[in-house]
């Protein structure tokens, strides 16, 4: 290809970011246009990662490295499928790459899931760090004492913890002052975390599973019941260093004396949610069928059930893409159809100039570094197709800033979150933290904007 290549990346999370950068360290001469519906980058690092994990927010600092580049522009509080769609993006680009990721919550269908008190993580998640499309306050119950969490994967520690930890202890970290008037009325003292399988089937990792036990206000307890380790378990043991790292962990709370601090996160094995229990279209308890190891890692039922007294249920078993418009979608596995990365159509044929990379491609699995290979094989495919791409009616990089400002869209653009971030740490210098986030859209829009 001789001419300059044009690229939109639809989401600006990880994946996408990851997916511009390998593009202009290509010998191809590219331009890139990234563009997000929340008028700001870094997707689930910004709305999905634990205020309390500022280890985990050090990625933003490579990302911001990759938006800085002369060759790769920021467009947000764009939305895709709204806004704009894919015959739009078709006049001025050669190839979209989708990295929309994944924000819903999957659904867990038990009877009474749906009841006042019962809540899906993502919500949850969204609303303590601040996201601009959820409400401002949450509704917690000044009678829920001891709440539930289903599943054992990060988000489910990050929601145990979030819960168990003090409104005081967040104080150092960037939430919004919604966020810890909220945390005050939290009045959750007990938080057990319910795993369908053993310990050796986890989804923690070990570091945030060690993590849980950094706050003094909290005791971790491993309750013994369903502790168990077939030699399915230990093949997974012997066969990944995480996997045994995980297990020592919670070995060593299993045999660690409470310290008799107000708050208590309780891991138990062995107990599939099988039911949210109600009263008067509220949460009263939830019911689990015990479960026992088969052998191979995986569990069967046992016909015995149990009873646990709490006043909120949170599930986190896992996040759901959303069908974007103009492609196909498959709603068993809830991600765009491809042939590892390029967007196929129902008969299996490639949709030309539309690849996809991230969970919207792969499904909601794995670790924020195995985006940055699986972007590499999307883009793999992009350049090998380079001579097929269809050659975009309006190529200059002004035409899609004069259709969004025909559209009446208040954009925001890279120097726009720079200034976003300069006002959002100057608030948090103010009272000795290191940032406090900017919640309503509408005023983040009009500071970017400025």
């Amino acid at each position: 290809m001789t001419r300059q290549l044009r690229v939109a990346v639809i989401g600006a999370g990880p994946a996408g970011i990851y997916a511009a950068d390998i593009l202009t360290k290509s010998e191809v001469d590219v331009t890139i246009d990234i563009i997000d519906r929340d008028p700001t980058p870094f997707g689930l690092i910004r709305y999905g990662v634990a205020p309390d994990h500022p280890r985990i927010k050090e990625i933003i600092k490579a990302l911001k490295r990759v938006l800085s580049h002369d060759g790769i522009r920021f467009f947000g509080n764009v939305n895709y499928g709204a806004d704009l769609k894919l015959d739009h993006l078709q006049q001025f680009y050669d190839a979209v790459i989708f990295a929309t990721g994944a924000r819903a919550d999957r659904d867990l269908d038990i009877p009474g899931i749906n009841l006042k008190g019962s809540f899906g993580s993502a919500d949850f998640v969204y609303w303590y760090d601040g996201h601009p499309d959820v409400p401002r306050d949450w509704p917690f119950d000044p009678a829920a004492e001891s709440v539930a969490v289903l599943g054992v994967g990060n988000v489910g520690l990050d929601v145990a913890r979030m819960l168990a930890k003090t409104a005081d202890e967040q104080l150092v970290t960037e939430i919004p002052d919604n966020v810890y008037r909220g945390l005050k009325a939290n009045a959750a003292k007990d938080v057990h975390v319910f795993a369908r399988r053993g310990p050796a089937q986890v989804k923690f990792t070990p570091m945030e599973l060690r993590e849980l036990s950094h706050s003094p206000n909290v005791d971790v307890i491993v309750h013994p019941e369903g502790f168990e380790l077939d030699e399915g378990s230990m093949e997974a043991i012997r066969g990944s260093k995480s996997v045994k790292l995980v297990v020592d962990v919670l070995q060593n709370y299993l045999a660690k004396e409470p310290t008799g601090a107000d708050h208590r996160i309780h891991i138990h094995f062995c107990q599939n949610p099988v039911e949210v229990l109600g009263e008067d279209g509220k949460v009263i308890g939830l019911r689990t069928e015990v479960t026992e190891l088969d052998g191979t890692g995986n569990v069967r039922g046992t016909g015995e059930f149990k009873d646990w007294p709490v006043q909120a249920v949170y599930r986190a078993v896992g996040y759901r893409s959303d069908n974007l418009a103009g492609l196909p979608f498959d709603n068993g596995t809830a991600t765009v159809p491809n042939d590892g990365g390029r967007v196929i159509d129902i008969d299996g044929e490639p949709l030309p100039g539309a690849y996809v990379t991230g969970w919207i491609k792969r499904g909601p699995v794995g670790l924020i570094g195995h985006t940055k290979s699986d972007a590499a094989h999307t883009i793999e495919l992009l350049l090998a197709d380079i001579d097929k791409l269809v050659a975009p009616e309006q190529p200059e990089r002004e035409a899609v800033d004069r259709y969004l400002d025909g559209r009446g869209l208040e954009y925001t653009t890279w120097d726009g979150f720079e200034k976003l971030e300069e006002h959002e740490i100057a608030l948090g210098e103010a009272v000795g933290r290191p940032r406090i986030k900017v919640v309503p859209r509408d005023e983040m829009v009009e500071i970017s904007r400025a």
